[in-house]
């Protein structure tokens, strides 16, 4: 804390001095707290109470009434964990089985694990890790007044059934998925897919099943909204491939697209092979102009109705188009209602310059897995599902390793394999027997990747402070605690939501169910006039007016106060979570942790000034009600720090407060000191 009180000896009143000209700080803003420096007497006690509610009702909150109310009903439902106490027994058996593994190799190299967490320590990291966001006043103190020997793994089962785990695991499979609600601009209304991958974790749908779904789906978005996945790289089969094998298997073939792998044994025809597996895989979208695609396509599949009767609606969309009757985003919409997946077993080719003895230019090649078979029960499918079944089988370990592998990373900040896509000869595991016993667990969960959680948030591992790591090093990093990590941006978004925001949900993103109530056109029998009628609904709701509408029920200075999992992607260039490293979903797994300089800027003067001291802010209102300084010092470093000041903090706190212009701007700066800290910013 020395760092916190020479920051505060040279800005506190530069500091206050901005904080005044922005309007958060004025005199009457010193209802934020009328401390006395001794505790107060019953008749102070209920002056000051006056005091605080004449202030509070004038001026009012500008913080939206969606957000200030708290949320009487959960988010949306989560599929509960066996918490029976043989659920308990049987992860407490996993996790010392891991423990044991990673004991025997510190013993060889004599060293030991890691400083346990304290109970303070510990459900700060439970909260960020397994919810996404640092935990609440309420809920520090309920857990470290708690007496239960077993409240940790109360804790972690609690979590792991809550909303706060399916956003923040959103936000991962996100990142990975590269999800937007746009992808290609205006045809593709991604809203479907987004909130089924969302449901699918809330259902805690198995890991294996939920990727044959994506992979083998067929219709639109709004019907199976799991045709997502094989869109969003719609137009580009072999990069399909190469993103479905990097994701799914943690390997990366995409050099062999055009050539041999130089650095690995992948050929570009065993590359072609795989890709001629999925090369069927086909989106109806209806053109209105190519005599081979658009309305023939849509015949060849049987629509022949439907393609007429498009081919027409398109040509007087054409010509109310150029009679600037309608803009091009009414033509996107005729093509979204006609963009569905389906599968027709077609042959690729070998390219036109294939160069080498395997081989011969424009040669058809015959479909073939990277390694193993395709299982039985799978033999008699068309390719596609041959290629999902192959990829999503028990017996083909790599799936469940990468899994494995890129779990662990996300639990303890490195994984066993680094990067986590990038298997190969020449970059052998840290542990080999851990992530085999790892892989084994996966399999033996029947690919329950929550419960996997589960058991890793269980070990002694986990549960010890983090520990620095240096990616640069040479010596291995031997998992003796989780690596030091700064949160994560969705991570830092979600957390400063939590000290403003009773109610983080006040909105939440579409479901399939009103996308296609709003989107869905009868292509057999629809006319212009409705057309363009249902058009202007599904633009006034998910189009134009999309973000204004959120704003309208969760808006403050610009900002939507909702999850980072409920936020429209992708968020402008200077939005909070952009400059803090949120991906941009365009390249798998994009987001970033580094520091920047508008990222100090955002904390030193950002949005966070102004919402943590605004009335009816979840940490204005708790520092309010408290009745002396100690105690609304505890209160700040409780609800940002999740622990008690020492005492030496708290006399640096409390000349804070004293040599502030008023108790307001001291505890002001008192909470912009504290957020800027690594401790806030960092995961220990």
């Amino acid at each position: 804390m020395t760092d916190l009180h020479e920051r505060h000896t040279v800005w506190r009143h530069t500091v206050w001095v901005t904080l005044l000209s922005i309007g958060l700080l004025t005199a009457s803003s010193a209802s934020l707290l009328s401390l006395a420096k001794a505790a107060p007497s019953a008749a102070q006690r209920a002056a000051m109470a006056r005091k605080r509610a004449s202030l509070q009702k004038d001026p009012p909150s500008r913080l939206p009434e969606a957000v200030r109310g708290g949320s009487t009903q959960p988010a949306f439902p989560v599929a509960p964990l066996d918490t029976s106490a043989a659920g308990h027994e049987a992860v407490a058996t996993a996790a010392a089985a891991i423990d044991s593994f990673l004991q025997r190799e510190w013993k060889q190299l004599g060293i030991t694990r890691g400083t346990p967490l304290d109970n303070e320590q510990f459900v700060r990291r439970v909260y960020l890790e397994l919810g996404g966001r640092i935990p609440r006043l309420e809920e520090v103190r309920s857990f470290t007044h708690q007496q239960r020997s077993t409240k940790r793994q109360d804790l972690i089962d609690k979590l792991l059934a809550s909303p706060d785990y399916v956003s923040h695991f959103y936000n991962f499979w996100a990142d990975i998925l590269r999800l937007k609600e746009r992808p290609d601009k205006q045809t593709l209304v991604f809203e479907p897919y987004m909130d089924w991958v969302k449901q699918s974790i809330a259902q805690n749908t198995p890991y294996d099943e939920w990727v044959f779904a994506m992979l083998t789906a067929d219709g639109t978005l709004w019907d199976n909204p799991a045709v997502g996945y094989q869109l969003r790289d719609r137009g580009m089969p072999l990069p399909y491939v190469d993103n479905t094998v990097r994701v799914f298997l943690g390997v990366q073939i995409g050099c062999a697209q055009c050539h041999d792998h130089p650095f690995d044994r992948w050929t570009q025809k065993e590359f072609y092979e795989l890709a001629a597996l999925t090369s069927g895989t086909r989106d109806r979208q209806f053109q209105g102009r190519s005599k081979k695609g658009g309305a023939m396509g849509m015949q060849m599949m049987g629509m022949q109705a439907g393609a007429a009767n498009a081919k027409g609606l398109f040509q007087e969309l054409q010509e109310a188009r150029k009679n600037r009757e309608i803009p091009v985003a009414a033509i996107q919409f005729l093509r979204l209602n006609n963009t569905a997946v389906n599968f027709q077993q077609t042959n690729l080719k070998l390219p036109h310059d294939y160069q080498y003895d395997n081989g011969k230019p424009e040669e058809v090649v015959q479909p073939s897995v990277l390694w193993g078979k395709v299982p039985e029960e799978f033999a008699a499918s068309d390719r596609r599902t041959q290629f999902a079944g192959w990829l999503t089988a028990h017996d083909n370990r790599q799936f469940a390793r990468a899994i494995a592998n890129r779990l662990w990373k996300k639990m303890m900040g490195v994984g066993l394999v680094e990067p986590v896509d990038e298997f190969q000869e020449g970059n052998m595991p840290v542990l080999p027997e851990l992530l085999e016993h790892l892989t084994d667990e996966v399999l033996r969960l029947d690919f329950d990747i929550r419960e996997f959680i589960r058991v890793i948030a269980a070990t002694d591992a986990w549960q010890s402070q983090a520990v620095v790591y240096d990616a640069s090093s040479t010596e291995p990093f031997l998992f003796t605690a989780p690596a030091l990590r700064r949160m994560t941006a969705e991570q830092l978004w979600d957390s400063m939501l939590t000290l403003v925001a009773k109610n983080e949900w006040a909105f939440q993103r579409p479901t399939a169910k009103e996308i296609k109530a709003a989107a869905e056109v009868d292509m057999l029998t629809v006319g212009y006039d409705e057309f363009v009628e249902k058009w202007q609904v599904f633009n006034d709701k998910f189009g134009r007016g999309y973000r204004k509408q959120i704003y309208q029920i969760a808006g403050y200075k610009d900002q939507i106060l909702v999850r980072a999992s409920e936020l429209p992607t992708p968020v402008p260039a200077n939005h909070f979570l952009s400059q803090f490293g949120m991906g941009d979903r365009d390249s798998i797994q994009s987001g970033v942790q580094s520091a920047t300089v508008p990222q100090v800027l955002t904390m030193f003067n950002g949005w966070t000034t102004h919402t943590m001291l605004e009335r009816g802010s979840v940490i204005y209102d708790n520092v309010v009600d408290q009745e002396s300084a100690d105690h609304a010092i505890e209160t700040i470093f409780r609800s940002i720090l999740a622990r008690r000041p020492t005492l030496g903090e708290t006399r640096m706190a409390k000349a804070e407060i004293d040599d502030a212009e008023t108790p307001a701007a001291g505890c002001g700066n008192l909470i912009w000191g504290l957020l800027n800290t690594r401790e806030f910013m960092f995961i220990q």
